[in-house]
């Protein structure tokens, strides 16, 4: 018989009085956040931007990811539930996060952002904060490990974990499998980044970013177990569903989609 490794780690570091603690999951989501500002403020100074707007840019990019997962994860997998009772959307403390929604709500920020500060546009922002989001990405699902969630399915493969919080069956560790492959993916942004052209292209870096990861997203969902029953009866589960059209935008941005109508404009008024 195997000996399986067992997952049996307190999700809270420390307790600090009543409901409230200090728990792993925070602590990686956090640290995910600062290791990516860090990163993004380096490539700003790196290329002559101005790296103090990155202060109010992260402020941005935290209240997106935030409010992008909490709506991601009420409406796509709970919708029904939380449009019932709309106040419990706000109990974000209770748990209900949606990486989709996370990274949409990025880029929404992102947007939002470069409309008030146009010496940072959206592709320059995006092309570089798509390498530092999909890094914390890695750190966000140590989190889901340490909370022994989103967890695999029953498999016996030498690797399997059993996570006791949720039962004594070994499971494929699936967040370990996105942890490595989100700090990999954003490796080799980095490296297309800085031994490539493709950072002199605005929207391709990001559009690979889009291809890569979530491309990566679809094929690990096929080890983990479903996140609600209705996912059952659908011939792909919601994350694959919601990585679809994340892959199709990536693929026309890595094409240069984004630079046809600046081309067109360009062609025009040769012509005038």
């Amino acid at each position: 018989m195997n000996n399986y490794f067992k997952w049996d780690v307190d999700r809270d570091i420390l307790n600090i009085f009543g409901p409230f603690s200090i728990r792993w999951y925070s602590l990686l989501f956090i640290a995910g956040i600062l290791v990516g500002n860090y990163i993004f403020v380096r490539f700003a100074k790196r290329e002559h931007k101005p790296f103090m707007l990155c202060e109010s840019l992260l402020y941005y990019i935290v209240i997106g990811t935030v409010v992008g997962a909490r709506l991601g994860h009420c409406l796509f997998y709970d919708p029904i539930g939380y449009l019932s009772n709309p106040l419990t959307i706000l109990k974000i403390w209770e748990g209900g996060l949606a990486s989709h929604g996370g990274y949409a709500g990025v880029l929404a920020a992102v947007y939002l952002f470069s409309r008030k500060h146009p010496e940072m546009s959206f592709f320059w922002i995006g092309d570089r904060i798509g390498i530092v989001s999909i890094l914390a990405g890695a750190f966000i699902r140590l989190g889901n490990f340490f909370n022994s969630e989103i967890v695999g399915r029953v498999t016996d493969v030498r690797w399997a974990v059993i996570f006791a919080k949720v039962d004594n069956y070994p499971r494929h560790p699936t967040q370990i499998y996105e942890a490595i492959g989100y700090a990999l993916i954003s490796l080799v942004l980095y490296l297309c980044y800085r031994f490539t052209r493709m950072a002199n292209a605005p929207g391709r870096l990001l559009g690979l970013a889009c291809v890569l990861a979530f491309t990566f997203r679809a094929f690990i969902e096929y080890f983990k177990e479903n996140q609600v029953p209705f996912e059952t009866n659908l011939p792909f589960n919601m994350g694959q569903i919601l990585s679809i059209p994340f892959i199709l935008v990536g693929i026309m941005l890595v094409l240069g989609i984004q630079n046809s109508k600046n081309s067109h404009e360009g062609h025009s008024r040769s012509f005038v």
